[in-house]
């Protein structure tokens, strides 16, 4: 009987760990930042119940960027070392942002009228600036943190991408928390992003193997160009379900908004392992592979221990607060 080999088993397991709990933040963050992003363009009492349809989840939700964090960093101490050294300012920015958000998040209930509108303006430039970031930091890392004109210029065109995107998932989420005026708005901030998501996704899609010639031989050698193409097309298939439901209002009365949520996840879930089969078996691209990454495997049954108890626990918690406060949301208050 075979024995497994754990030097082998546990960076990967590991790897997928950390790549699970990153992409759970961006689907469940995403929704919040975009929330607050598309947060000027409503009126007083729509941005009452827009905060309010976040509020039980936002801060809980970056709990999965701590764990993807983590797990980088005693599971890869030498990517963590190279990754973060590479993106110093953009994470520095990245916090900063969301340090805004937290402030602005409780002081906007609490503060007098006057000052309501300050911390509304805060907590969206706070949403606006961490995506700003996050695009960034996902460019250069793709790009294995390339420093030439064509790389920077790839990372700032993710950046300016994201925002889109992660608007796209407010407006869905918004259509499924939300009714009424503020409903009807939801999908007209859905439309206004739809395209602009759309060609940039199409344009980052297409300039990746550019950049990147790890990138161009995952995706354009034979076979394998033929057995990826379901995720491009499905992806297709995904924005035109997005479009089609924000163009048809009798489609979200009868219930249905979650469609251009869930199709919005999917097209990052999509992304994701798209990007997953690019970089495999590199965390950072031709420059680290997993097991040149990974701790010592003494280490990493220790850390799996740890991991093993607290993953179940953060999914168990995760689906208990949306179950509880799942449902139509209202203007956010504090009872006395």
């Amino acid at each position: 009987m075979a024995t497994i080999d754990w030097s082998t088993v546990l960076p990967l397991a590991f790897m997928a760990v950390m790549g699970l709990a990153l992409l759970a933040y961006v689907v469940l963050d995403g929704y919040d930042l975009g929330v607050g992003i598309l947060l000027p363009f409503a009126t007083d009492a729509e941005k009452d119940i827009m905060v309010s349809s976040i509020g039980p989840f936002w801060d809980a939700n970056e709990t999965w960027l701590v764990l993807g964090v983590g797990v980088l960093l005693v599971a890869f101490p030498m990517a963590h070392g190279l990754v973060l050294s590479a993106l110093y300012l953009p994470v520095a920015v990245m916090l900063i942002g969301l340090i805004l958000r937290g402030v602005a998040f409780d002081f906007r209930v609490k503060a007098r009228d006057s000052h309501k509108a300050t911390w509304n303006a805060v907590f969206a430039i706070g949403s606006l600036v961490t995506t700003l970031a996050q695009g960034w930091m996902l460019g250069a890392y793709i790009t294995g943190f390339a420093t030439d004109t064509w790389a920077r210029l790839f990372a700032l065109g993710i950046a300016f991408t994201l925002p889109a995107a992660y608007a796209m998932l407010g407006s869905g989420w918004l259509l499924m928390k939300t009714e009424g005026e503020l409903q009807r708005k939801a999908m007209g901030w859905g439309r206004a992003v739809l395209w602009p998501m759309g060609l940039a996704l199409l344009g980052i899609s297409m300039a990746s193997p550019l950049v990147s010639p790890t990138v161009f031989a995952k995706w354009f050698a034979l076979p394998e160009l033929f057995v990826l193409l379901p995720i491009p097309l499905a992806c297709v298939a995904a924005f035109l379900a997005i479009r089609h439901v924000l163009h048809t209002p009798r489609v979200v009365d009868a219930g249905y908004g979650w469609i251009v949520f869930v199709a919005t996840v999917l097209v990052f879930v999509l992304a994701f392992f798209g990007l997953a089969y690019s970089l495999y078996p590199y965390i950072v691209i031709d420059r680290l592979t997993v097991w040149d990454a990974a701790s010592a495997t003494e280490s990493l049954v220790v850390i799996a221990i740890g991991v093993g108890i607290t993953l179940p626990v953060i999914v168990v918690y995760t689906i208990f607060m949306y179950r509880v406060f799942w449902g139509k949301a209202r203007e956010l208050t504090y009872g006395l």
